[in-house]
């Protein structure tokens, strides 16, 4: 009988713990300002698809149908005027060492993302030799704060 009262409680509180965890989406930057100021987990999922491209100063074509993305783990803030900005804009990066996708040797991954009070999202994303760092990839994208109900290609979450 304790066994059957010991599942059950365990199973209960899986279940519940499941469901504290779900994301929930950030459809602005107020909220994401809050969020973050909270101490919350937020993660980032970008689909390349839904924004411009710029590389090698030309706005591109075409845009691969890709999707990346990256916890919000460091970051910075900058208010209004903190730095000579009109308005308030939000900017973190990562590197990661990851297999190239057009080959088979090995590139830092590095990724900048500046996120702006007015939804707008520029991500730096470049490829670099890991022996010598040099740049063999670098692409900018310009897209938008997903809000729900435009298209935009910048998609924020926040474990709740």
């Amino acid at each position: 009988m304790k066994r059957i009262i010991v599942t059950v409680l365990l199973m209960v509180m899986a279940g519940f713990t499941t469901l504290m965890a779900q994301p929930r989406q950030l459809l602005n930057f107020g909220e994401l300002l809050t969020a973050v100021k909270a101490g919350g987990q937020v993660k980032m999922v970008f689909h390349y698809a839904k924004c411009e491209l710029i590389a090698d100063n030309e706005k591109q074509e075409k845009v691969p149908d890709a999707i990346g993305g990256m916890s919000l783990d460091v970051f910075e803030y900058f208010a209004p005027n903190s730095v000579k900005n009109k308005e308030a804009f939000l900017v973190a990066s990562e590197s990661k060492l990851i297999q190239n996708p057009k080959g088979d040797d090995y590139v830092y991954n590095y990724v900048k993302v500046r996120l702006n009070a007015d939804g707008k999202v520029k991500i730096s994303a470049r490829y670099l030799n890991p022996e010598n760092y040099k740049v063999q990839m670098d692409e900018n994208f310009f897209g938008l704060i997903n809000d729900g109900e435009n298209d935009g290609g910048i998609y924020l979450y926040v474990n709740e």
